[in-house]
């Protein structure tokens, strides 16, 4: 999932830093940055920021810019709503540019691995909240287990057409030898993070900021 920019067309690494600039305008306007200044938001902040980033360095790859690791997108937008999980994953995906030396690649991996799931894990969570009655169980499998299942799969098929598109790999190579493996991935994703959001509501759900236990346990 870590696109190298070998295989990103400049034209298009053009587009991708025009965007990220742009989402970035976006995030320091509307970012309550004053959050960040009590210390118990800053430390939940950056430990699951960490936390996140420890997933990402444990993966797996098939070829350059192949590779397979848990995301934790969703878990970072339950958390903390779209635009901290947005800041998360940019710091996320910089530390891992710079581990790799891949810079060039931020703007592109920024958006695909960042503001993508973010979205996709933002409007599940305001469809099911609107839609549906507030119960734990509902929030719980829907936001973060359906929900995390549902973005690595966007994510892959994205990412497959992205590759397919730039001329990385043949689509006949990636439907057949990457594509298939985000069906595990799913199942890994969606596990791990309906776990740690049940552990979080139950022990600490003020941690996680989409969750009110007037709203999901008093009823």
């Amino acid at each position: 999932m870590n696109l190298i920019s070998a295989h990103i067309p400049v034209a298009w690494l053009w587009g991708f830093w025009l965007g990220a600039l742009l989402l970035a305008g976006l995030l320091v306007r509307r970012t309550a940055w004053s959050m960040l200044l009590r210390r118990g938001n800053l430390n939940v902040f950056l430990g699951a920021t960490v936390a996140v980033l420890a997933l990402w360095l444990i993966k797996a790859g098939v070829k350059p810019g192949l590779s397979f690791h848990l995301l934790g997108a969703t878990a970072l937008t339950l958390m903390f709503r779209p635009m901290f999980a947005l800041l998360s994953m940019a710091l996320i995906v910089l530390a891992m540019a710079a581990w790799q030396g891949e810079y060039a690649a931020f703007a592109a991996n920024w958006l695909l691995m960042g503001a993508l799931p973010v979205g996709v894990s933002w409007g599940i969570y305001r469809l099911v909240d609107g839609r549906l009655t507030n119960h734990l169980f509902v929030y719980i499998f829907l936001n973060a287990f359906f929900g995390a299942a549902i973005t690595i799969l966007i994510l892959g098929g994205v990412s497959t057409a992205f590759l397919a598109a730039s001329g990385a790999y043949p689509l006949d190579y990636l439907l057949d030898d990457y594509a298939p493996f985000f069906l595990l991935m799913a199942w890994g994703e969606a596990f791990a993070t309906g776990m740690m959001v049940t552990l979080m509501v139950v022990w600490k759900p003020e941690w996680v900021a989409t969750f009110d236990d007037r709203r999901y346990l008093d009823r």
